[in-house]
């Protein structure tokens, strides 16, 4: 392709008067043909200059954006930061003369991204949340899910006499449940450090006060992790699932505790599978005791006319 080939193929033409008198409106991000005033492109990107970088420095001083915005920080990443790295914005090096300066300039802009106590509260919560959200391996959606949820408890008050880590861990738990990755209230306490008691306390405020709806979690959610847990193949996994659906068709796992339900159901299929695991090892994965999955694999065995050999 020659250069005036593509100099006509870059002409835009006015569909409704067939001139190419069109003016590009970055700032509303429009198409707009002068002439007859017809909109052409209401979506219009600008892509820029077009740039390469060979190394680290390069790429900073020419790239046009920063990180996105995230609510997992108090002042969701927008503001700014000065960095401890003694160059200027050109990579030379800060005379030693100004170097105090710049400590000082460093240290009271610390001190001003946190100016009030919500932002303080807000600060010490999300810190909270990160680090449990890594001790469970949560996806960045959970994340997110979970600060928004005490942003708005913050907002209402919700949060006022009572622990902030404790709500933390209360707006993690809820995420988990409105994202459909569910984590039981012992993993949660366990990473928390605090009791199952005061976060479901907690949980059920923040429900109340919030209006949010919370669905029952489903005994196929956990089947995924709980294999992984105890090393069982896939076709454990699936044998699991084929017996959940069975026994949800048949409306035996109605009234029943999910994790119960989900247990049973996994300690049957690792028998008929060949890769039997002790009901001692599943409660303890599953979090219920031996009692309920005894109970449940019984009704289960029975009501389904399932044959296994012990």
């Amino acid at each position: 392709m020659n250069k005036e080939t593509q100099k006509v193929e870059d002409i835009i033409i006015c569909p409704e008067c067939g001139n190419n008198h069109i003016n590009k409106d970055y700032s509303r991000g429009e198409l707009v043909c002068t002439d007859c005033g017809l909109v052409i492109d209401d979506d219009l990107i600008d892509q820029g200059p077009e740039w390469r970088a060979f190394d680290k420095e390069q790429r900073q001083k020419r790239e046009r954006t920063g990180s996105p915005m995230t609510y997992t920080i108090h002042d969701k990443g927008l503001s700014t930061v000065i960095g401890w790295g003694n160059k200027d914005s050109y990579g030379g090096y800060i005379p030693t003369r100004n170097r105090a300066q710049m400590y000082r300039l460093r240290k009271w802009q610390r001190r001003i991204r946190i100016s009030s106590g919500m932002e303080r509260n807000l600060a010490i919560a999300l810190s909270d949340l990160n680090r449990m959200s890594s001790n469970l391996s949560l996806p960045r959606i959970v994340r997110e899910t979970a600060a928004m949820i005490y942003r708005k408890a913050a907002l209402r008050n919700l949060v006022r006499g009572r622990s902030i880590l404790e709500t933390a861990a209360a707006s993690l738990y809820a995420a988990c449940r409105q994202c459909h990755v569910p984590r039981t209230l012992e993993e949660i306490a366990e990473v928390s450090q605090t009791s199952r008691t005061v976060i479901g306390r907690n949980y059920r405020a923040l429900v109340r006060g919030l209006g949010l709806k919370m669905m029952p979690p489903a005994p196929q959610d956990f089947i995924s992790r709980f294999c992984s847990k105890l090393g069982l193949s896939g076709d454990v996994q699936t044998k699991t699932l084929e017996i959940l659906k069975e026994a949800s068709g048949r409306e035996l796992t109605s009234g029943r505790g999910p994790l119960g339900i989900a247990a049973a159901s996994l300690y049957i299929a690792s028998v008929l599978c060949g890769e039997r695991r002790t009901q001692r090892e599943i409660a303890d994965i599953a979090g219920v005791t031996e009692v309920t999955i005894r109970n449940r694999y019984k009704e289960l065995v029975r009501k389904m006319d399932i044959e296994i050999v012990l």
